[in-house]
């Protein structure tokens, strides 16, 4: 397709990154969450854009806010099982045509310098006038507060009597209410000892996810401690208790 990088082109690393291979069977909204919760471990995304079109199924883009992320996230997710799928990623031209016509912002090219200018100084501006969003504890307030204390929409998280001892299921609280079982194991399953996630029903906002040793356990939380799936709901993991 011309509006993506193909191996062997000079196409200059860029903050957009080009996927397909996707598995056609997720729903669009799901998919992006998914891709959006995988990849922002790599930076901040601007956005990710997938479309219902028969042209573009199978296919997503990633808009990271810096290139490196972009480097970071092709390097280390090429070929990763994305749903059961691996996926394939390389650069995108930077705001192809593919996705501007399908957004509504196409300029032809001797207009679109300018036509971009315009967009980062007006992106500049609302983000001035932006409260700060989606900081961490740590960053916002200093020292992270009790578990106890942090504001939850949802199930209130469980918090054990007593720390468990290291093992090789972990305990996650404090998930969305948008996320999924499949969600879930797309995030883990990047670690090593992988086994399953089991999510409880009747408890919405928690889960467990097993692995084949306490070794790979503790890998996987200290990766994904706090980290945020969507909005503001950072990820609480401890050690199940057995």
């Amino acid at each position: 397709m011309a509006e993506v990088a193909n191996p062997g082109t000079d196409t200059p690393p860029n903050q957009t990154i080009y996927i397909n291979n996707l598995n056609e069977k997720i729903k669009l909204e799901e998919l992006k969450k998914s891709l959006k919760a995988v990849f922002s471990q790599f930076g901040k995304i601007v956005e990710v854009l997938a479309f219902k079109t028969l042209k573009h199924k199978g296919q997503a883009w990633v808009v990271f806010e810096d290139s490196s992320s972009a480097s970071n996230a092709i390097r280390q997710m090429q070929g990763f099982p994305f749903y059961d799928k691996p996926m394939r990623i390389q650069y995108a031209k930077t705001k192809s045509d593919v996705i501007a016509k399908a957004d509504g912002t196409f300029v032809p090219r001797e207009k679109r310098k300018r036509h971009e200018e315009r967009g980062k100084k007006r992106r500049e501006q609302l983000d001035a006038n932006q409260p700060a969003v989606g900081m961490n504890y740590a960053g916002a307030y200093g020292v992270a507060p009790p578990l106890s204390q942090i504001p939850y929409m949802g199930a209130k998280p469980v918090i054990p009597e007593a720390p468990a001892a290291p093992n090789n299921i972990l305990f996650v609280q404090n998930l969305p209410h948008e996320a999924t079982t499949l969600m879930l194991s797309v995030l883990f399953r990047q670690y090593p000892g992988f086994k399953e996630v089991r999510m409880v029903e009747a408890k919405p906002g928690i889960a467990f996810v097993e692995y084949e040793n306490e070794l790979q356990s503790m890998v996987a939380m200290n990766a994904l401690q706090n980290f945020k799936i969507v909005g503001d709901n950072a990820m609480l993991i401890t050690y199940a208790k057995k």
